[in-house]
């Protein structure tokens, strides 16, 4: 089994099924049978539209999963969507997504 699950992009309607314990295709049911209690590192990369991004309801659902449930979140970054507009929303850059997964990797690897 892994060490480690990324969920990047994680979009709006995942991070919703996510956040309620939804499990309706594989990837949600692979994060409802995530081994979180034996600390293994559930990676989030959010990436939505800037409406969606700043909808209430997303920074509830971010909240929970990360304060509660303990997943991590790579920040989206701010540039322009694939909508062509320009906002808070897209998904942090691969290379920092790639960097910051391999440093919590080694934290677990060495405990």
């Amino acid at each position: 089994w892994a060490d480690v699950l990324l969920i990047a992009p994680l979009d709006a309607n995942t991070l919703a099924k996510i956040s309620v314990g939804i499990c309706d295709n594989l990837l949600t049911n692979v994060v409802r049978a995530w081994d979180l209690k034996n600390g293994k590192p559930l990676i989030v990369a959010p990436a939505m539209n800037t409406a969606m991004y700043e909808h209430p309801l997303t920074r509830q659902q971010l909240d929970l999963i990360t304060k509660t449930f303990g997943y991590i979140e790579i920040p989206s970054i701010e540039k322009t969507l694939m909508c062509g507009q320009t906002g808070i929303g897209a998904m942090a850059s691969v290379e920092s997504i790639v960097t910051e997964t391999l440093k919590i990797f080694q934290r677990v690897s060495s405990n």
